[in-house]
Parts: C-alpha cells; sequence; structure tokens
C-alpha cells in the first residue's frame, strides 16, 4: 500500500551529473561556488522542499477523500509545482559536482539526482497536461464502478464490493463476471495512459534518462543493470516453493472446479480470491490441508466481538507502543480516515499519509472487520512509525532507506500477529498446538508467497512500456504475457487490444513505482528473523513474536531513525547481521510447508 509523504511525487530517480551541464552560458565567467553556497543551496532546498510537499500532501488528501473535478484540477496545479521545483533543483545541484563538502550534504546533493518518479517535460503546457493526466487517472480508478444493469444504481459494485464477491463467491460464472465486470473501469485510461508514458518519457530523456523506467532502476544505490540482476537473484531464491505452492492449488481449485482449472497449465485469475490474483488467502478454505486447520478465523473473532475499526487500528497502534515507540497524536484520531462515506467517493485503497512533515501522522483506509484488514492496519501504521522516527532528519533524508523498506516495517509487525499474541491481547484464548502450524502456514503463503511474482511484474511491464519494448497496441497482451511467465494465471478468456487491464490495478494509474512490494516482501521476514532472534524467540520462526520486547524495538527504531541518511546495506546492517538482501528466511519460515508440499506434489505437474 503506498506511503503518501513527499515520496509519491519523488523517489524513484537519479540523474547523472556528468549528463547534465552546468547552469553557466556558453562566454559568461560565473565565479566556481564554493562549500558555503552549496550549504545555502541545501538549506534553502529544504525550507522549499517542505513547504512545497506539505501543500501537495494536504491538496491530495482533499483530493483523494472529495473526489470531484475541481480538487482534481486543485491537486494536479500543486502536484505540478512540486515537481517543477524538484526538477529545477535537481539540475542546479550540478554546479557543486566537484565542491568539497561534507558527506551528509554530499549526499543529499545526490540525492536531489535520485529525486523523480515522474519528471515533466521542460515545455510548460506538456508538463501540465502530464499532471493533469496524472490526476484524472487517479480519479478515474477512485470512481471507478461496473454496474451489471446500467439503468439500475444499486447494480453498481464498486471496488469494496468487488473484492467481497472475489473473497467469498465459490460460482465460477458469477466470479468470472465480477472479475470481467471491474475489468471495465480501465479501458477508458488506455488513451491518458499513452499520452502519459510519452510525456513522462520526455521527461526522464530532458534529465539525461533513456526512459521513466530507466530512472526508476536508477535510485538503489548500485548501478540499475546491477539492482536488475539482483531482482533476478532474489526471485531464484524463491521461485521453487512458488512453484511448488502454485501445483497445490491448482490441483486443490481442479478438484473445485473441474475443467475450468488445467491439470498442468495456467490457472485462471478469477478463481483465486482476489481480483488481481496477487493474494490467494480468499481460497485457503478450498486448499486447506486436512487435519491441520488453524483452529481460528481472525476473521470471525472480529465480527463475534464486533470489534470496530477504531479499536482495530487502536491495538496496531498497541503493538508499536509496547515495543517502546510513542503513542500516535491526537490529531492521528481525528484526522485519518477508517471508513468509507456514505456522501462521498473516496479512494479507498490503503495508504499513509505525513501530512505536516512533522507531527500530523493519518492512514486513509476503508476498515472491514477482516483478517487481512487487521494487518493492513499493522502495515500502515509501520509508514507513521517510520515517518516520526526520521522526522529530525532533513527533507532529502525523509525516506525508507529504499523503498522496499518503508514497504516492508508494517509486514514485519504483521509477522508476529501469531497465535500467542492473540492470546496475549486476548483475542484467542488459547493458542493451536504445533501440529496445526501447517495450517496457519498454507495460509500466510497464500498471502506472502503466492505475491512474489505479482511483485515483479508490475514494474516489468511498466518498465518495458517506458523503454518501447511494448508498444500500445500490445498493452494488454504484454501484460498477460507477463503474468503467465512469472505468476503462471491466465484470464478466464481471451482478452484483446480494447482492454487495458493493466489499469485495473490502483498502482498502474496512481503512477506507484512496484517493485518496492517485491523488496518489501523479501526484506519483511530478513527483519523478523532479526528482531525474532533480538528478543531471545526460540520458538520456530513462524511461531516468533516480538510483541513487547524493548530490545527488538531498539533495534528498530535504529534502523527506522537513519531514513535514507545511509545507503540501504547499512541500514539493513542496522537491524540485520547482512548487509545483502536475502531470501533465505523465507525460505526458513516457511520450511515446515515446504518439505509437506513435496509430499502432497509427487507426480503432479510443477510449472506450466
Amino acid at each position: 500500500m503506498p506511503i503518501k509523504t513527499w515520496t509519491r511525487v519523488i523517489g524513484a530517480a537519479a540523474i547523472s551529473a556528468s549528463i547534465i551541464t552546468g547552469m553557466s552560458c556558453a562566454g559568461t565567467s560565473v565565479p566556481a561556488p564554493a562549500a558555503a553556497d552549496a550549504k545555502k543551496f541545501l538549506d534553502s532546498v529544504d525550507e522549499t522542499m517542505k513547504r512545497l510537499q506539505i501543500e501537495q500532501n494536504r491538496t491530495g488528501w482533499v483530493a483523494q477523500n472529495f473526489i470531484t473535478d475541481d480538487t482534481e484540477a486543485i491537486n494536479a496545479r500543486v502536484t505540478l509545482g512540486l515537481i517543477n521545483a524538484i526538477a529545477r533543483f535537481a539540475k542546479e545541484s550540478t554546479r557543486f559536482d566537484k565542491v568539497d563538502v561534507p558527506p551528509d550534504e554530499r549526499r543529499q546533493l545526490n540525492l536531489l539526482k535520485l529525486s523523480l518518479v515522474m519528471a515533466t517535460p521542460e515545455d510548460a503546457k506538456e508538463a501540465e497536461e502530464l499532471t493533469t493526466i496524472m490526476a484524472r487517472l487517479e480519479a478515474t480508478y477512485g470512481k471507478g464502478k461496473w454496474c451489471a444493469a446500467p439503468a439500475k444504481p444499486e447494480s453498481c459494485l464498486n471496488i469494496d464490493d468487488i473484492t467481497k464477491i472475489m473473497a467469498t463467491s465459490r460460482d465460477e460464472k458469477r466470479l468470472r463476471e465480477v472479475w470481467e465486470g471491474w475489468h471495465t473501469v480501465s479501458p477508458p485510461m488506455r488513451k491518458d495512459y499513452v499520452r502519459f508514458a510519452e510525456l513522462s518519457n520526455k521527461g526522464a530523456k530532458e534529465l539525461g534518462f533513456a526512459d521513466t523506467g530507466a530512472m526508476w532502476r536508477a535510485k538503489y544505490d548500485m548501478p540499475a543493470d546491477d539492482f536488475t540482476k539482483e531482482l533476478d537473484r532474489l526471485w531464484d531464491q524463491v521461485r521453487p516453493l512458488y512453484l511448488e505452492l502454485h501445483a497445490y492449488v491448482r490441483m486443490k481449485l481442479r478438484e473445485k472446479y473441474g475443467a475450468s482449472v488445467p491439470a498442468g497449465g495456467p490457472m485462471p485469475a478469477h478463481l483465486l480470491g482476489n481480483i488481481w490474483a496477487q493474494d490467494w488467502s480468499n481460497v485457503y478454505p478450498l486448499v486447506a490441508p486436512a487435519s491441520a486447520d488453524a483452529g481460528y478465523s481472525l476473521t470471525d473473532i472480529l465480527k463475534r466481538r464486533t470489534m470496530g475499526a477504531l479499536d482495530m487500528v487502536r491495538t496496531g497502534e498497541r503493538f508499536y507502543t509496547s515495543l517502546g515507540f510513542a503513542p500516535l497524536p491526537k490529531t492521528f484520531w481525528e484526522r485519518s480516515l477508517f471508513l468509507r462515506p456514505k456522501d462521498r467517493e473516496v479512494v479507498c485503497h490503503a495508504s499513509a499519509w505525513d501530512i505536516d512533515l512533522e507531527a500530523d501522522l493519518r492512514i486513509k483506509m476503508c476498515i472491514d472487520q477482516t483478517d487481512e484488514d487487521f494487518t493492513t492496519i499493522h502495515h500502515e501504521l509501520g509508514h507513521n512509525f517510520y515517518q516520526r522516527a526520521y522526522k529530525v532528519l532533513p527533507i532529502l533524508f525523509r525516506r525508507g532507506a529504499n523503498d522496499g523498506f518503508h514497504e516492508a516495517i508494517g509486514d514485519t509487525i504483521a509477522l508476529s500477529v501469531t497465535p500467542e499474541y492473540l492470546v496475549r491481547i486476548g483475542l484467542l484464548d488459547k493458542a493451536p498446538d504445533s501440529s496445526r502450524d501447517i495450517g496457519l502456514l498454507m495460509s500466510r503463503a497464500l498471502s506472502k508467497v503466492a505475491f512474489l511474482p505479482f511483485g515483479l511484474l508490475v514494474d516489468q511491464w511498466r518498465w518495458k512500456v517506458f523503454s518501447g519494448e511494448v508498444r500500445p497496441a500490445d498493452y494488454n497482451k504484454a501484460w498477460w504475457d507477463l503474468r503467465l511467465k512469472y505468476q503462471g494465471v491466465a484470464p478466464p478468456a481471451a482478452r484483446g487490444e480494447e482492454f487495458f487491464d493493466p489499469g485495473a490495478k490502483y498502482h498502474v494509474p496512481d503512477n506507484t513505482p512496484y517493485t518496492r512490494y517485491f523488496l518489501a516482501s523479501i526484506l519483511q521476514f530478513q527483519f523478523h528473523r532479526a528482531l525474532a532472534k533480538t528478543a531471545g524467540c526460540t520458538t520456530p520462526l513462524h511461531r516468533c513474536s516480538i510483541y513487547d520486547s524493548k530490545e527488538a524495538g531498539q533495534r528498530l527504531n535504529a534502523m527506522l531513525s537513519m531514513g535514507l541518511s545511509r545507503p540501504w546495506p547499512d541500514a539493513l546492517g542496522a537491524i540485520s547481521e547482512s548487509r545483502q538482501m536475502d531470501a533465505s528466511a523465507i525460505l526458513d519460515y516457511f520450511a515446515p510447508l515446504k518439505q509437506w508440499l513435496d509430499e502432497r506434489t509427487k507426480g503432479q505437474p510443477i510449472g506450466w
């Protein structure tokens, strides 16, 4: 889920100092800048960036909570002002490339060249057109509905309604109807997205990049090609586990749906319990191991106890305070959005906000009494506590060590939502014994392991679009080719180019980079293993909870408070014993399930 701070607009680019020229004109003698000039420049950047980002946060909050043509226009205008300022500062920073400055100032100057998720063209009209398109894409998704009978408003379903049906229905025809219905919201975005890619690429090229995708890949404290290889290495570590899970789930879904699910091919995307097939948790009842049920349903517990949205959020907050973090401010409870309003359209996709870059922290989500939303609350609060931990740093350091770090923190905490934790907070009377662990691990694997390839492919598609390898005439084909390659899923029927299925995923019209979620899926297990060790946990990794461990909290805070002031390997070293991202913690966590799957998939086709 996105973090709605200045990293929403800034956070995925790098500008090569060797590409961008200085600011002097030919034939004009300009005195060489000194270290004092660099310090003065950075002070100006910090002051201006704070002011513009706060304004953008406020207009962005209003635009997503009160969707109108006017709020779209205001948000687009303010966003344009912020992006233009960043681009101007980024170019001006090259004046100081050869100036001897302290290390922290040098890092800030370099990070200015690592600033933009979307670079607007220098042409003012094109820049305005680009930001207007982005506001329109986001609003189109937020207002998206599918109406089975357009003349009957009561037949219209928003994404919340779609999500519930996908989660609970076992009627193949109904699931297909709803799946296809939601994917009608995105074709109107297609023309806008083509133009967005053109204009975004133009802005990136003006900053010295081949395209927007190259700009995104250049922000990880390593060469872009090395980063791509790093993604391949991490995926290779976990792919065997995914393939076995895929084979087992396909086998069980075939038992339920018959010939609708092939014995050895890709799984139909509409039968996996999630509109994007990125999380398979909702098909757990169909694939649950015999005699290994988890022994409880957190969703049922929340509903039985009539635990409302506010109580669910306060429970999440108490986890963080148990680690030694201060409670959230009063304004958090007064200004956050916890429930879908009945009087207006809002973007309900969960997100975390740092409105004033000081104390006005908020989350925005439409909470239901479900296990999934209970976990999402912990995730979003992770962003907020991260934001507060680094708030004393210069604005350019107020980000995660890399964007995967920010997404991983809350999920790391959610891994501690174990049966033992639920007992400690009074939601469960007794933790199930270890004989139920396969059920617990299967449930979590359907969420965590199933997500991994989807976490990779979204940006793989965008990078190909930005580079021109995938042209507009093949947008949809390329999307489903990648989903087949990585996920082993296919649409319920052929999808031609009259569709724009990538746009049915929030992060595409919102222009939020997605590789961060893949990295977060790796890092959260690495963080969890390290913090569990710090907390002195002696149970198997999947049963460890760091709840109430001040020692783990101190180690976590040491990393959070670094923000982006140090390269991410330094931050990783502050919480883990390694400075390299390592997916082996996932294999450790799911080791009992892997052994169980090995036995159940013998003789079954593996792969597709």
